[in-house]
């Protein structure tokens, strides 16, 4: 492992994680959470997701669960200044309730998400098949594969990709170079599961959850052209991110996350996720879309 390279403790990369989605109450209905500095240039978005429904959830009774959410980025954020979340109780049904959550940097918003609560029902019940892929024993981490390319990898992405927190360990099944990736089909499936142990709350696992979503999502829309996240014409950024919750994630277990993306144009890529149990349940559905602008060099 390079000098420059601290050797990870998943425990403690868990509890800072876990720590920095506790978000402060201020007031009724008002929340700040604090940034992840790790290199970001900007805040990462699937933090933003997981302290704005932690937001949400604590204007809610225990009973009601996240079921979805819809959200829209707006701003980059600044990692080094706390967010402020505003939460508006739109409705308290007899099953159902509802919420919108705006976060707020230096004054203006850079991000606002809906979100809903359900009570737990009994219900009919279908589901997917789990996709039939190498089993994550076999397969080596992402962050394996990025060691082994460390020389490589120029700056920023080298402090940002291996010198970041990793709370969340990914194994990709498809391997690609990710400094020269090949063209192929837009489609993806990557294991993951908690680095460390988590505490056995249902709230705080659909938090985890929705930070984690945000991971290789994007990446799919990219596969077939070619172009790697280094590229310097390159301008990638989540615009929107939908997620559902289709029950509790077994996060201390391997997870699924087979990706594909229908569409890419304007310089506009769709994703799309579904996030399985290794039992075959499936836990989650993700869609988001994000920009993959790529200008011709001047």
């Amino acid at each position: 492992m390079p000098e420059s390279i601290p050797d990870p403790d998943p425990t403690a990369m868990m509890a800072r994680l876990i720590a920095l989605l506790d978000v402060e109450a201020l007031e009724v209905d008002l929340f700040r959470g604090q940034s992840s500095g790790a290199g970001w240039t900007r805040v990462y978005g699937g933090q933003v997701v997981a302290q704005a429904l932690m937001a949400a959830s604590r204007t809610v009774r225990a009973e009601r669960l996240a079921h979805s959410l819809h959200a829209y980025f707006l701003r980059p954020g600044d990692p080094a200044a706390p967010i402020v979340y505003r939460v508006a109780r739109d409705r308290d049904g007899q099953s159902f309730s509802t919420r919108r959550i705006v976060a707020i940097q230096h004054g203006r918003p850079i991000f606002n998400m809906s979100a809903s609560f359900q009570v737990v029902e009994v219900g009919l019940e279908h589901s997917v098949k789990l996709p039939k892929v190498v089993a994550p024993d076999t397969l080596p981490s992402e962050f394996a594969t990025l060691l082994r390319t460390a020389n490589r990898i120029p700056e920023p992405h080298r402090t940002l990709w291996l010198e970041r927190d990793r709370p969340f360990e990914f194994r990709p099944v498809e391997r690609t170079d990710p400094l020269k990736p090949r063209k192929a089909a837009p489609l993806s499936h990557n294991w993951f599961r908690a680095a460390a142990p988590v505490p056995a709350d249902p709230v705080l696992a659909r938090c985890l959850l929705a930070y984690a979503s945000d991971m290789t999502l994007l990446d799919t829309s990219l596969l077939p052209h070619g172009v790697p996240w280094t590229d310097p014409n390159l301008q990638v950024a989540s615009l929107d991110h939908a997620l559902w919750f289709h029950g509790d994630p077994p996060l201390d277990d391997w997870l699924l996350y087979a990706q594909d993306s229908p569409v890419s144009g304007g310089g506009r890529g769709m994703n799309r996720g579904l996030i399985f149990a290794r039992d075959g349940r499936l836990v989650a559905t993700a869609m988001q879309e994000g920009l993959i602008r790529h200008r011709a060099p001047a």
